[in-house]
């Protein structure tokens, strides 16, 4: 029996933008109206954690009344035919809702919340006291069995990003890299397409040019999902 191949998923914003979900950087996006270091820093938490339970309470909502699009789908789908593995800029649930079933959240989940003095360099970064609240909101006041408030499960500006040597030996193993919906620019995740093998094919979707340049890429210049009808075309 033949080995399935393996392809490494790097997706962004741009996919989960098709959904009706907000970018961060574009035109529009949300750091126009939001300022990421009062919203989504570790030290706009300490200041004020009040105003980001807020602010992540509100996306939660949201993600709650939006679906996965055509290409989250296209992307769970490879699964038919190559072993993938999805690594995800993304907080939003929608890869798993689509059908994928190896996701990695780089920058955490919207749907968890964890007790503030846990998944620390303290404790190894465990996760052992995060739990799915699903889109529910979180207050002020809303502790865990040790006094602690609970935080959104998400990788502020500031904050390690612990899963990045996961994400890296993902992508050291692949045999085809598939890059959706990122600017390649937000790091560490903008450099680990700099980890694929010499001989593995690296392919970009996006509409806008991506600050790389490569040998192994090919870029194609469209949306999420027109994009992935061309990768899947191409991989007949």
């Amino acid at each position: 029996m033949q080995t399935k191949k393996k392809i490494a998923v790097l997706t962004g914003a741009g996919v989960s933008a098709e959904s009706g979900l907000g970018t961060y950087r574009d035109n529009g996006g949300l750091w126009e109206n939001y300022d990421p270091m009062v919203v989504a820093s570790a030290e706009g938490w300490r200041s004020n954690p009040g105003l980001l339970l807020d602010f992540y309470n509100a996306r939660r909502a949201q993600l709650r009344d939006v679906r996965p699009n055509e290409a989250h789908r296209m992307i769970a789908a490879l699964e038919d035919r190559y072993k993938v593995s999805v690594i995800t800029q993304n907080v939003d649930n929608l890869h798993e809702r689509a059908g994928s079933t190896h996701v990695l959240h780089l920058h955490g989940e919207l749907t968890k919340i964890r007790p503030e003095d846990s998944c620390n360099e303290a404790d190894g970064y465990s996760e052992k006291y995060v739990i799915d609240i699903g889109y529910e909101p979180v207050r002020l006041g809303d502790l865990a069995p040790d006094g602690a408030q609970y935080r959104p499960h998400i990788v502020f500006f500031g904050e390690a990003v612990p899963k990045i040597e996961k994400a890296i030996e993902t992508v050291q193993k692949a045999d085809i890299l598939l890059i959706v919906g990122t600017s390649l620019q937000v790091w560490p995740a903008a450099g680990l397409y700099r980890y694929a093998s010499s001989d593995t094919p690296i392919y970009i979707i996006d509409p806008a040019g991506v600050p790389v340049r490569d040998k192994r890429i090919t870029h194609i210049r469209k949306t999420a999902t027109e994009g992935m009808k061309d990768f899947v075309a191409l991989l007949k």
